[in-house]
């Protein structure tokens, strides 16, 4: 596993151009052409085309509620803009792991903020607890699927699951609970 998220890793590198550093982070630049959906977009790279999957975040499916507003709230945000990736991995659908900046806006973290998106536990590091910080203030603010009445919030990740018998309520979570949940599956 180790070794392939390594190659994985140094193929990024290899393969794509690597235009600039944030951080001394490795960053890609190109311009998002489509918004897949709230956490997926097509970005072309001087490279060519890439599917990027957001680092961090959990957005509806589009036909669970809020989907289509959170795929649209990501396409005010970066459609047809140019923006900066900085690569994780690359996940099980050969998409690119990463989170997206516009300017020195992180937009993984922005859609959080708006109440568009859930902070993605099972995917988080320990260093993205600030994203469970974010969810629970658009929570408390009731912005964004947080508005809507709370027998629509069910996380996309139990949505998906939904054939299992037993379905977890966040309607009471906070951002201790969503921290203690990071990595966790």
């Amino acid at each position: 596993m180790i070794r392939q998220l390594l190659v994985t890793a140094l193929g990024c590198v290899a393969l794509f151009c690597v235009a600039c550093a944030r951080d001394d982070q490795p960053v890609l630049t190109g311009t998002v052409t489509n918004v897949v959906d709230g956490d997926t977009v097509d970005v072309v790279l001087a490279s060519g085309p890439i599917r990027i999957r957001l680092h961090g975040i959990d957005t509806p499916e589009p036909k669970q509620p809020h989907g289509k507003e959170s795929t649209a709230a990501l396409s005010r945000l970066v459609l047809n803009k140019q923006v900066d990736v900085e690569p994780f991995e690359q996940d099980r659908y050969d998409r690119l792991v990463g989170i997206i900046f516009l300017g020195k806006t992180n937009v993984n973290a922005e859609l959080i903020r708006e109440g568009h998106a859930w902070a993605y536990r099972r995917y988080m590091r320990k260093s993205d607890a600030q994203l469970c910080n974010y969810e629970d203030q658009a929570r408390r603010a009731k912005r964004g699927l947080w508005a809507g009445p709370d027998d629509e919030l069910e996380a996309p990740w139990e949505w998906r699951k939904k054939s299992l018998k037993y379905v977890t309520d966040f309607s009471d979570e906070t951002a201790a609970d969503c921290i203690a949940a990071i990595g966790k599956r």
